[in-house]
């Protein structure tokens, strides 16, 4: 059954994009560029704006660094649509970049969870566009309800890929169920938007670790200038952060004694 899903589901989605372009025109498919191109700023200035901002101002890091450091991990997202595959990568490296491991290993998964800030971005900004698309604008009040219900909403889509789609639907059924149906109109860009968030919510689980690890006083911040720097790469083979530790250094008694 799953097989057949995977199979199906790219010819449901031209299928869908086909009868939205066969009833519209071109003007269709200028909306949905406009609507995914907006998303796409959206996204890149509230992580470089929002989030760099407040990683420079708490810590004096520069987020351009951070996300360089992370450049293997954005890759594999964007060829998965999906931040949970580099899951493991990202507690290994941040661990290397000198937050402790304990911290890593409550603040990574907990973002994983709740920590979405891509998908609540695309959950209000496609409620905007279906309303927009089906004649049926929100009031502001409306407006500030969904948002905050696809907020909430948000954190029930971790874990799986292109799960935003059916928490639209559900958001919007929720409010205003006659507006379901116009979910279908950006099914076909779905999937390039599941990009985008994806990439949104590694950025801001990596950027909330290092400032928790500086909040609680558990990032190193030596290391994590090194890291940052290239002097002290991640070794991209093992994924097992080697360096040694003060616990690991051997003491004058322990220590081996020249011939």
């Amino acid at each position: 059954m799953l097989a057949m899903i995977m199979w199906l589901a790219p010819i449901g989605a031209f299928g869908a994009m086909a009868a939205v372009v066969g009833a519209t025109g071109a003007d269709a498919l200028k909306s949905l560029a406009t609507v995914m191109i907006a998303f796409y700023i959206t996204c890149l200035l509230f992580v470089l704006v929002i989030l760099g901002t407040l990683l420079r101002v708490v810590t004096g890091v520069s987020v351009f660094a951070l996300l360089r450091y992370l450049a293997r991990e954005f890759l594999l997202i964007v060829s998965t649509s999906s931040s949970e595959s580099a899951l493991p990568r990202l507690i290994a490296k941040m661990e290397h970049a000198g937050v402790s491991q304990t911290t890593v290993g409550v603040v990574v998964p907990t973002g994983y969870s709740f920590n979405l800030d891509g998908t609540a971005i695309y959950l209000t900004m496609a409620s905007l566009f279906v309303a927009e698309a089906m004649g049926e604008p929100l009031s502001i009040g409306e407006q500030i309800s969904l948002l905050v219900f696809m907020i909430i909403a948000s954190k029930g889509a971790a874990g799986v890929s292109g799960a935003g789609l059916a928490t639209l639907a559900g958001g919007l059924n929720s409010h205003r169920p006659e507006l379901v149906d116009g979910v279908g109109l950006i099914v076909g860009i779905d999937r390039f938007m599941s990009e985008a968030r994806a990439l949104t919510n590694f950025a801001g689980n990596s950027i909330a670790t290092v400032l928790v690890g500086h909040w609680t006083g558990t990032l190193d911040r030596a290391q994590l200038d090194a890291v940052l720097a290239g002097e002290r790469p991640f070794d991209e083979a093992t994924m097992v952060d080697d360096t040694p530790s003060d616990d690991d250094t051997p003491s004058d008694e322990e220590a081996p004694r020249p011939a």
